[in-house]
């Protein structure tokens, strides 16, 4: 485990679909159980070690937490645990008119994914603030191919099933 990590959101979704009776189990990616409870001991694992939250400080991070999953929801579970512990960083980060998160060139135009770009800019004033950050991921795939300028930004990214989202990643692209 890295020392702080921004969790993107659909690894707490893939997490808390472990539970077939969550409402979120039929449509969560990965669908196959066992890459499911991969990301669950990977969040389990963050739940219980030293490693940090990254939030921004205006909440919309944990806003969208909240919106996508239920209160009693696994991820939203580790979030609230990492508040109870103190174990949360806040970063600031600058959102436009529509409540995009901000980012210089050229990652505004690499990260097409808006709800995203909140993601890189919370890990980028982590990074600056605290001197390191990572970003978890493991269903959505997009994360592979903004990994090269993401690194050379200072970032680094944790896929949580590599084999699978790069597998996924290559298939969007067709290859």
């Amino acid at each position: 485990m890295r020392p702080r990590y921004v969790v993107d959101t659909n690894v707490l979704i893939a997490a808390s679909a472990v539970d077939v009776d969550s409402p979120m189990a039929k449509d969560a990616t990965p669908s196959d159980p066992a890459l499911r409870m991969q990301v669950w001991t990977w969040l389990d694992q963050f739940s219980t070690s030293n490693s940090r939250l990254v939030l921004d400080g205006q909440g919309k991070i944990e806003q969208e937490y909240r919106n996508k999953l239920g209160f009693n929801d696994f991820g939203r579970q580790v979030v609230r645990h990492k508040w109870d512990t103190c174990a949360v960083d806040l970063a600031d980060v600058p959102y436009d008119e529509n409540g995009d998160g901000v980012l210089d060139e050229p990652l505004q135009t690499v990260v097409h994914d808006r709800a995203d770009r909140k993601m890189v800019a919370a890990a980028l004033d982590a990074r600056f603030l605290y001197g390191e950050c990572a970003i978890a991921f493991a269903g959505d795939s997009d994360w592979h191919g903004w990994a090269d300028p993401l690194v050379a930004a200072g970032l680094e990214l944790e896929p949580l099933i590599p084999e699978w989202s790069l597998a996924k990643y290559q298939e969007k692209l067709g290859k």
